[in-house]
C-alpha cells in the first residue's frame, strides 16, 4: 500500500481548507499513493468559537466532505479524511474522521471518543467537552490492504481503545491529529511508536503544522511507524505532502516474532491487598 501523507496548516475558511485537500489528493494520485490521509479538523481550525459556529455545516451540507468525496471518485483515490468540525445535534459539534473509499463513498465514520479537557503549563486550556459530543463506539474498517482502525488526536493516550481496534482484526491503525507543540514534544513520538510496537501493526498520523489563522501553533512531524517501532515518514515542521509505502506482509512477519495478540488474556478485576 502506497500512503500519501498531507501535513496540513488548517486556518478558519472551509472552502480554501477544501481545495488544499483537493490538490493533495491530485499530488498524491499523480505519485502512485492508495490513499491519502489528512489531519485532524482539516476543514476547520478556529478556537474562536463565535466566529467558527458561522462556518459549520451539518456531514450533509458540508463542502469539504463533499469536494473530497467528488474527487476520490474522479481520481480513484482511497481517502482517510482524518476528521472533520461539523454541526451536530442539541447545539454541539462533532470531531468526526472519515474513510472515503475509491469511488467516493463513505465506508465509515469515527467520533472522537476521549476528549481534550487540559490546562496546560504553557497557559493553554482546552475544553473539547463543552463544545463537542462524545463518540460512543470504536470503528474498524475494511480496506482492500487491510483493515483500517480509526482514531483521532488525544485518543493516543488511551491504549485499550487500541486493543479494541486490533482485537477486532485492524492491521494500520490512523492517528489524525492537531497536537499542541509542548505535548508534542514531549509525547508525540513515544506514544505513536507505542501503539505500533504493542500489536505489530502500522500507525500513519496525519498532522497540523505551525502557526494557525487563530493563533494557535501545532506540532507538526506527521508519522508513520512500523509494526517493529521504526519510524518510516518524519515529515518535520512545514506543511506539505509526501509517501510512504506499507508492505502489509510485515504485520504477521513481526506478530509472529513476537506474538503479543495471542498473549493477551482478559484483565481480572483488582482485589485488596
Amino acid at each position: 500500500m502506497r500512503a500519501a501523507i498531507l501535513q496540513m496548516q488548517s486556518g478558519m475558511d472551509p472552502a480554501a481548507n477544501a481545495r488544499t485537500i483537493v490538490q493533495a489528493m491530485e499530488e498524491a494520485r499523480a505519485g502512485g499513493a492508495d490513499m491519502l490521509f489528512t489531519p485532524e479538523m482539516s476543514n476547520l481550525l478556529d478556537r474562536d468559537r463565535t466566529r467558527s459556529e458561522a462556518r459549520l455545516r451539518s456531514e450533509d451540507e458540508d463542502e469539504t466532505l463533499a469536494a473530497v468525496r467528488e474527487a476520490a471518485a474522479r481520481l480513484g483515490l482511497w481517502v482517510h479524511l482524518g476528521s472533520l468540525a461539523l454541526r451536530g445535534e442539541a447545539g454541539m459539534r462533532l470531531n468526526r474522521g472519515f474513510l472515503i473509499d475509491a469511488a467516493g463513498g463513505v465506508r465509515a465514520r469515527y467520533d472522537k471518543i476521549h476528549l481534550f479537557d487540559v490546562d496546560l503549563a504553557t497557559g493553554e486550556s482546552w475544553r473539547e467537552s463543552a463544545v463537542y459530543a462524545r463518540g460512543q463506539r470504536a470503528v474498524a474498517a475494511d480496506t482492500p490492504w487491510g483493515k483500517l482502525g480509526l482514531s483521532i488526536c488525544y485518543d493516543i493516550r488511551f491504549p485499550d481503545l487500541y486493543r479494541t481496534l486490533t482485537d477486532a482484526g485492524a492491521a494500520i491503525l490512523a492517528v489524525p491529529a492537531a497536537f499542541t507543540v509542548s505535548t508534542g514534544k514531549a509525547h508525540w513520538h513515544v506514544l505513536l511508536r507505542a501503539r505500533a510496537i504493542e500489536a505489530g501493526v502500522f500507525v500513519v498520523a496525519a498532522a497540523q503544522a505551525g502557526r494557525h489563522e487563530d493563533g494557535r501553533e501545532t506540532f507538526g512531524h506527521s508519522l508513520a511507524v512500523g509494526p517493529w517501532g521504526d519510524v518510516l515518514l518524519d515529515m518535520g515542521e512545514a506543511p506539505g505532502l509526501d509517501f510512504v509505502d506499507l508492505d502489509l506482509a510485515q504485520v504477521a512477519e513481526v506478530r509472529s516474532r513476537v506474538p503479543a495478540l495471542n498473549h493477551r488474556r482478559p484483565i481480572p478485576s483488582v482485589s485488596a491487598a
